[in-house]
Formats: C-alpha cells, structure tokens, sequence
C-alpha cells in the first residue's frame, strides 16, 4: 500500500507514484486523499488521478479531519461523503474513508456506516484510546485500519520536531536525526525495530510506515521479518520509554491534546 497526496510535495508525490507504478499498478493498493475537505470533492479527485495517471485509486480519504463540526458538513446531504461515493459510482475509486487525529471522529465515523477505512494513530506514544476503543471499534464494524505515527513522526527515533526538522532548542554536541550519518541521537529515543514490534504487536491491518533514511527503512522491514509480539510488560515499558523520548520534542499534533 502507497499513500500520496496532493499536499504532499505540492502533488509531486502523485506524480512520483504514478511514474513508478508503470506496468505494475495491479501489485499496489493505492490510497490518496482529499485535502481540502470542504471543497467540491469530483475536481480534486480528478485532479489527483491526472497527477497518477490513472483511471482510480484503490481509495480516497478525506484528509486530517479532526473536527466533529467538519465531520458534521462532509457527512450532510450534498456534502463530501455524498460526493466521494458518486465519483466511487463513475468507477474512480473502490473505498472511501477519513484519515483523523482525533478519536470522536474516528468514532462517530466508523459508528456512521460511510467509511471503508479509517486512518489513525497507532504507536509507543500516541492516545491510549486510538488503541483501546478505535481499534476493536473498527474491527468489530469491518473497518479498514490504516495505522501511522509508529516512529512518532520520527522524534521517537531521533533529536527532531518531527520528519527531520531540527529542534528549536539543539543540546549541545552533534545534532543526529538517526540517518545516514549512523551517529546516535543525543536525547532519550527508541529504535526503529521496537517501534514497528510495538505496532505489530497492536495488530492493525496496515502499520504505514513513515521511514526518513534508508537506515530506518532497513531496520523496520528486518523488523517486521522477524516478528514476535510484545508482552503487556513488554509494552508498558516501551510506552514509558516513548514518553521520556518524546520530550522537548515539540506538538505531538496527531494527539487531540497536542
């Protein structure tokens, strides 16, 4: 599975995508997005399968919906949803979904009966109740579960605000974001490899991976070959390293708190 978008590189990760899924589409369940949630879905959902150049995406999502007021209008007669499942009718989709960073929508989405998928965090720090409650919630509806932040946008793994930025306040000594220079962070962090055993062991149907540097990459694919599950002790403990990791890191925004 693949997920570009059109905010990601300004629509070059469509056009990315697209080239290199020449001749080998059928081998790739191919998730995009609509970023701007509120505006008319058939022109956005056109535009991005150009950029693909494709004729449909396996699925379309609603993008970073958070807000119970916005969940209201793309789910009202004429809204998003009602628009998404007719360019789904014009065979340019097969499922449609939201991705989200806060549980009362992901709850009211997967109980509504309109999502095929639901994207949403899953990892050592994340909000106990995207694990305990949209989890099994999802799994008892038959929803899609796409999982992200395994790596905490990366701060889990290295000293950064997140996918590589560099920290406001630096500690002193040579900065490392864990990468290819293979030096060690200089503030608390967890490996790449506990990072993906913690989500495997949580078991969502997709742990999507945001992987920076060819290092991570490597060490979460022999990750995942060797799999075993955690413990609850074993995952206590992982969530109280995370914690510690993830401090003075900056907005943990995928977090309703955050």
């Amino acid at each position: 599975m693949i997920d570009p978008a059109p905010g990601y590189e300004n629509g070059y990760s469509e056009q990315v995508v697209g080239q290199a899924l020449k001749g080998r589409r059928d081998r790739m369940f191919v998730m995009d997005k609509v970023d701007r949630i509120l505006d008319p879905v058939a022109p956005q959902v056109e535009a991005s399968l150009k950029r693909l150049e494709m004729d449909h995406a396996d699925a379309f999502v609603f993008h970073g919906l958070s807000d119970p007021e916005t969940w209201r209008k793309v789910t009202a007669p004429g809204g998003g949803m009602e628009q998404l499942e007719a360019c789904r009718g014009k065979g340019q989709l097969r499922f449609r979904g939201i991705s989200s960073h806060h549980p009362d929508v992901l709850r009211a989405a997967i109980e509504s009966g309109l999502c095929d998928v639901v994207l949403f965090s899953v990892g050592p720090f994340v909000e106990a109740r995207y694990v305990t409650e949209i989890l099994p919630l999802a799994r008892a509806r038959g929803v899609g579960t796409v999982c992200f932040k395994t790596f905490g946008a990366g701060k889990l793994l290295g000293d950064t605000e997140g996918y590589s930025r560099p920290l406001a306040n630096r500690p002193r000594g040579k900065l490392s974001s864990g990468g290819q220079d293979g030096a060690a962070p200089l503030l608390p962090h967890l490996s790449a490899a506990e990072c993906v055993r913690y989500t495997l062991t949580c078991d969502p149907d997709v742990a999507l991976l945001g992987l920076s540097f060819p290092n991570e990459q490597d060490a979460a694919f022999a990750a995942a070959r060797v799999f075993k599950p955690m413990t609850r002790e074993e995952m206590a403990a992982t969530r109280e390293r995370a914690a510690k990791a993830i401090e003075g890191k900056g907005r943990c925004w995928w977090n309703p708190e955050g």
